[in-house]
């Protein structure tokens, strides 16, 4: 090839794959910085851009577990603040039982009491049928109500907690008295209710661990869901210092590779001196 040609510019060429070449990685450098990713797309790098996506897949179902999990706690926590009610209803009860045990008291103190004993029992059904959320009641009359809230993303497993009847037609209440008229109150009535209560508290303790379960894997899968969030930023997050200081050297490339492009074009142009131009 002639060194002086009018037709092949090797110098030019060689200018401008540099300038292309360096182009790309502005481009690049460019992208990063705008989006915030060194990987943003499979061609990037395939292999890593899918572990990222997989990744990612795995955060946003967890948003849904979580979701799940909040749902449980708000579910249990109800029924919980209706249960402490109910014991404390039933402590009243209690009191106004053992008051009318007394034989000295005339008629009308003991209907007073029973007055006072009836409107307390209405008053545990009207709270635990009113203890729902989000249409589930825990300690409604009857069996039906129940959390079944999601503890991963495959919904393989789940944190269950039970319905548990604690109105006054339940199995926890049995045996507790109909009212405090008739016969005199017994020994075993008023056993009767202290069980009552007894099995109360148990109800609520138990739903206490559910509700503490749940808690806590709450706060397992907000980590966990950090956790997967950190992992991908590792893998396709830039490091916008370096790509910061690496514009700059490439915009410096960029002009001196301008520059040796525009030398390289105008090398033909002295040719012409050889012929008096």
């Amino acid at each position: 090839m002639a060194f002086n040609s009018i037709n092949t510019n090797v110098g030019a060429m060689i200018a401008l794959q540099s300038l292309n070449a360096i182009n790309r990685d502005l481009a690049d450098t460019l992208r990063h910085i705008s989006t915030g990713l060194a990987i943003s797309s499979p061609k990037d790098n395939p292999a890593v851009w899918a572990i990222a996506q997989n990744q990612r897949a795995e955060s946003h179902a967890l948003d849904a577990v979580r979701a799940s999990l909040q749902r449980g706690q708000s579910i249990t926590d109800v029924a919980l603040a209706a249960g402490e009610t109910v014991t404390d209803l039933l402590t009243q009860m209690k009191e106004k039982m053992l008051a009318a045990s007394d034989t000295s008291l005339s008629t009308a103190s003991r209907k007073a009491l029973n007055d006072d004993y009836l409107s307390l029992k209405r008053q545990i059904d009207r709270t635990v049928g009113n203890a729902d959320f989000n249409g589930i009641n825990l300690i409604s009359s009857g069996s039906t109500g129940q959390v079944r809230a999601l503890a991963n993303a495959d919904a393989s497993d789940t944190i269950d907690v039970d319905h548990v009847d604690l109105s006054t037609t339940g199995a926890a209440l049995s045996g507790m008295r109909a009212d405090l008229l008739g016969a005199p109150i017994s020994a075993a009535e008023i056993k009767a209710m202290s069980g009552a209560i007894e099995n109360v508290t148990s109800a609520l303790s138990s739903l206490g661990t559910r509700s503490y379960a749940l808690e806590t894997h709450m706060g397992f899968i907000d980590k966990l869901q950090d956790t997967l969030d950190a992992s991908v930023g590792r893998l396709v997050d830039a490091d916008m210092a370096k790509d910061a200081t690496k514009l700059q050297a490439l915009q410096i490339k960029q002009q001196l590779a301008i520059k040796s492009l525009s030398i390289a074009n105008s090398a033909p142009s002295y040719l012409l001196k050889l012929f008096g131009g």
